[in-house]
């Protein structure tokens, strides 16, 4: 079921980079090159990270989707940042520390739950 949300989540954001990229432009690193074309590959390959996770039959699809969704995260690691220091140094209205910051230490929760979805470790629980 774990497997399936998560699945869900990647395609949804997949589907958003695509869709609406402006947001995810906005937050992205001056050092990215070309963030357009980037936001645009990172939408296509959340969406094709979220139908490998989806792979009964198919292990090892499935955990390469796995390694790659959790290489995915950490990358975008940085975005989240800038998108907290933009948000801290603007006046008026705009997402505060309540929002910036269980969202900077989700991010490390999400690595593992990539990896134990795509079946790469089975830390704390073991079959």
């Amino acid at each position: 079921m774990i497997r399936i949300i998560l699945a869900l989540f990647y395609a949804l954001a997949g589907v958003l980079h695509l869709a609406t990229p402006q947001p995810f432009l906005g937050i992205t690193p001056d050092w990215v090159p070309a963030p357009d074309v980037v936001i645009l590959l990172t939408g296509l390959a959340e969406i094709c990270g979220a139908l490998g996770l989806l792979q009964w039959n198919w292990p090892a699809l499935r955990r390469a989707a796995g390694w790659g969704l959790a290489a995915y995260a950490l990358c975008v690691w940085p975005a989240n940042f800038t998108h907290m220091f933009n948000d801290m140094a603007r006046p008026g209205d705009h997402a505060n520390l309540a929002y910036h910051l269980p969202r900077l230490a989700a991010q490390p929760l999400l690595i593992w739950l990539t990896l134990w979805v795509g079946e790469i470790t089975r830390w704390p629980w073991k079959t």
